[in-house]
């Protein structure tokens, strides 16, 4: 019922956010695509990292509505804001004044996801309950590993900005 309510309620409102930017950023179509493929490669390392760490006793949801003991539409978030927008932002900002902004994103989105999911489960404020010491390391690797999987999938297939091109 849980993943139900979410689906209905909180899947839309992170759709309208992306959409948003979309509108707002005006990307080409190459760009939006590379961000979708390389967010859903961050989806699917999330999901398998969760479903190992399940059979492995590390952590495990106590959501109900689960599909496989996976809260499916969870992952919503990584694959559209923490993987497809950030993508795009680090795209958009990477060679010009902002070039902070790029880094800042990239360096720190892994590390805020990784805080957010410590501090979830340190306070039991979530749907995660972690079961094992190796729960946090293997979070963290989860992190890294899934944004700069996602984000090496990204850089692949999005062309460079205009500006790149003119300036080399």
């Amino acid at each position: 019922m849980e993943m139900q309510l979410y689906l209905l309620h909180v899947v839309p409102f992170i759709v309208i956010v992306y959409l948003a930017f979309l509108l707002f950023m005006r990307p080409p179509g190459e760009v939006i695509l590379a961000s979708l493929v390389g967010g859903l490669t961050m989806g699917v390392i999330n999901a398998l990292v969760d479903l190992i760490a399940y059979y492995a006793s590390i952590w495990h949801y106590t959501a109900s509505g689960l599909i496989l003991q996976l809260p499916l539409p969870l992952y919503i978030t990584p694959i559209l804001i923490f993987g497809g927008l950030v993508y795009m932002l680090i795209w958009r900002f990477w060679r010009t004044s902002a070039h902070w902004f790029a880094m800042l994103l990239l360096v720190g989105v892994p590390i805020f996801g990784f805080a957010r999911d410590f501090f979830a489960a340190t306070t039991r404020s979530s749907y995660v309950v972690w079961d094992s010491v190796l729960a946090w390391p293997v979070d963290l690797i989860m992190w890294l590993a899934m944004f700069y999987a996602g984000y090496f999938v990204f850089r692949r297939l999005a062309p460079a900005r205009k500006s790149e091109i003119l300036n080399a």
